[in-house]
């Protein structure tokens, strides 16, 4: 399920915008971006959104074959992607991965937070057979929890201070439904996501004074990616949102037309509507 309309709208803090109009897609052309857990699932389809709109992407995931082979396939078709290898539960591999990606392309425009496991890493039949939060080890709470909140915080917290120097610059953390936070059988899952999404209101506001935006992304329903059990029956399957619906919004909010637009949620599954109901308050 995807969350109510009016969730999905929020109450966003806009200032200038570039021509809100547009009906081509964006052109990304000369916008820097890193984002984490790019090499699969919502990752891989933001990251090739980007790509696809002409900005350069840093692929920041866990150093190895996969993020070299992912790197490598864009990178043959012309595309701007690069390898950013890191651990984002370890501070000082966030802290050189930063430092990286910022020297490498003189600078970072867009940060997108959405590295993350879930609730299969815990119970592998969480939907059918839901595990009580009595039954989660403390030590599969602590990993979901390392990777999914405190990561988010250590890769913003690493790149923020470089954004609010230039005072410019977007971080755009993902998120999922409200239902889910408090699903039965989602410890931790859920709680690490809403711990998310509380980081991201009070980055809003630490960041407002220097002219960085935030805002939160979610795909608006149970999606096709790792996360999802193999046993999952194929009707149910066959009814998952595709990755690639976060690819316009985050191409989207990486645009001019985002200019100065903080403290949004939006429900990728609804982003038609929001985007008609952002542009008609804008021109109205």
């Amino acid at each position: 399920m995807s969350d109510p309309p009016a969730d999905s709208v929020g109450n966003p803090s806009v200032g200038h915008a570039g021509n809100p109009s547009a009906t081509h897609p964006a052109d990304l052309s000369g916008v820097r971006c890193v984002v984490t857990g790019a090499t699969s699932g919502l990752g891989a389809a933001m990251a090739d959104a980007l790509l696809a709109a002409g900005a350069t992407v840093a692929f920041a995931s866990r150093p190895g074959p996969r993020l070299d082979d992912a790197v490598a396939a864009r990178s043959s078709r012309g595309l701007r992607a690069v390898a950013l290898p890191v651990d984002v539960r370890d501070p000082v591999s966030v802290a050189s991965a930063a430092d990286d990606a910022i020297a490498r392309l003189d600078g970072i425009d867009l940060l997108v937070n959405n590295a993350g496991i879930g609730m299969r890493t815990v119970n592998p039949r969480f939907f059918d057979h839901p595990m009580p939060f009595f039954d989660v080890t403390p030590e599969r709470f602590s990993d979901v929890v390392a990777t999914n909140l405190t990561g988010y915080f250590l890769v913003a917290r690493a790149f923020a201070p470089h954004m609010a120097q230039r005072h410019r610059g977007r971080i755009v953390n993902v998120s999922i439904n409200h239902q889910t936070m408090s699903r039965q059988g989602f410890v931790p899952y859920g709680p690490s996501r809403a711990g998310s999404e509380s980081l991201s209101r009070i980055m809003t506001e630490d960041l407002r004074p220097f002219g960085v935006t935030v805002a939160v992304l979610l795909p608006g329903g149970a999606t096709d990616t790792g996360m999802i059990p193999e046993s999952l029956p194929d009707e149910a399957r066959h009814a998952l949102l595709r990755p690639e619906i976060m690819g316009p919004p985050i191409v989207f909010l990486a645009s001019s037309e985002a200019d100065g637009l903080t403290g949004t949620r939006i429900v990728a599954s609804e982003f038609d509507r929001w985007l008609a109901e952002f542009r008609s308050g804008r021109t109205g």
